[in-house]
């Protein structure tokens, strides 16, 4: 996730979606909300941890950790969401990453936020309401939007319609950026570690670069610095 600051243009729910039809991309949501700073992220994979009971013998799976491997169910999930697949339901497991309310809560708040994701609608759409309870994602991207490149979908940021000085990228699969890695903020893939605290770590740092013209030079430093 990102943020440029006052500087940056803000951009009407209108605006960006006529912005994002432009790409092919529709927004998830009809009401009106107040507008907020340009800026896109993706969120998904790193913000829960989804899991299948039985795996599905697929060539692009459905119930899986974005670009990784099926999980096992857990007994505490958070959601449980029936998926249709070949015409069985399956029960997909949903635990929430730590502090992801507040880390969603407070995006929504500074920045214009993205889904974009590499699941398909069928199943990422259901967790994605259940998921965002104040409406922070502005719009939602699936697998469709996604370029298949060397065995990975990659999110390509160039489809946003946005400059790219202005965007950010949260996301635990450098697989899933590597079109544009200094666009990046990477954060380690979480399973079940209750005590995690990653997500309001990253709360402070968004906040500071809700205030800068350029994210690169941030981003720049960040890297060094770690």
């Amino acid at each position: 996730m990102d943020s440029p600051a006052s500087i940056f243009t803000q951009v009407s729910r209108e605006e960006a979606s006529a912005a994002l039809q432009e790409k092919g991309v529709h927004s998830s949501s009809s009401s009106k909300k107040p507008p907020r700073r340009s800026i896109f992220h993706s969120l998904f994979c790193c913000l829960c941890q989804e899991t299948e009971p039985q795996p599905v013998n697929n060539n692009a799976p459905l119930l899986t950790e974005e670009n990784g491997s099926l999980q096992k169910p857990v007994s505490n999930a958070d959601f449980i969401i029936p998926v249709e697949i070949d015409g069985t339901v399956h029960q997909v497991y949903v635990l929430k990453r730590p502090h992801v309310d507040e880390f969603l809560r407070r995006m929504g708040e500074m920045f214009e936020c993205v889904l974009f994701t590499a699941s398909l609608a069928k199943y990422a759409d259901p967790v994605a309401d259940l998921l965002d309870k104040w409406g922070a994602f502005r719009a939602r991207l699936f697998r469709e939007s996604c370029a298949f490149h060397r065995g990975n979908y990659v999110k390509d940021l160039s489809r946003l319609g946005r400059e790219l000085n202005k965007l950010v990228i949260v996301d635990n699969s450098p697989a899933s950026y590597i079109f544009h890695p200094d666009n990046a903020v990477p954060v380690v893939s979480w399973f079940d570690d209750m005590s995690d605290t990653e997500l309001l770590d990253l709360i402070p740092f968004f906040e500071k670069l809700r205030g800068v013209d350029d994210v690169y030079s941030v981003l720049r430093q960040r890297r060094t610095a770690s």
